[in-house]
């Protein structure tokens, strides 16, 4: 709001007019997504995956090509998010030039908010020919409450 235009063109004004406009970027800057975000954001976008129910477990399966295990990283956040991270690399010769780049390189990065009946502590996850398959274990089913009997007593 421009105070001038309504002939108030004193250094009061002119303070509190400096105050609203730096609280207006001050907004702006706490609102602005942070890179952190958005790489992790990018990231999660161009991680597909798929996800099934099996009568015992849940199975998360992402396709891994040309990674090696120590590029992947599985773990387990706040006791029931699984994160599933890593970095693909171009490898990089001396005199070799690309002519075509098609495979997505950098990080790469997916998480699931894993269902209360979930094991988190049996957690298994195997790469076999370029597929990376998460399986976690349900919990077996809480056994259903028998009702309690409560002896009457008459006096």
């Amino acid at each position: 709001m421009d105070f001038r235009i309504m002939d108030l063109d004193g250094p009061l004004v002119s303070t509190l007019q400096q105050m609203m406009d730096v609280s207006d970027e001050a907004e702006k800057s706490f609102n602005a997504p942070t890179r952190t975000y958005v790489r992790d954001a990018k990231a999660m976008a161009s991680t597909p995956a798929d996800v099934k129910e099996e009568p015992k477990s849940y199975v998360f399966i992402i396709d891994m090509p040309g990674l090696k295990s120590g590029d992947i990283k599985v773990q387990l956040e706040d006791d029931n998010v699984l994160l599933i991270s890593g970095e693909r690399k171009r490898e990089e010769k001396e005199g070799a030039k690309y002519l075509r780049m098609e495979r997505r390189v950098g990080k790469f990065m997916r998480k699931f908010v894993l269902p209360e009946n979930a094991n988190t502590d049996a957690i298994s996850a195997v790469c076999q020919d370029g597929v990376l398959t998460v399986t976690v274990e349900k919990l077996p089913p809480p056994e259903p409450k028998k009702p309690k009997t409560i002896e009457v007593k008459i006096p």
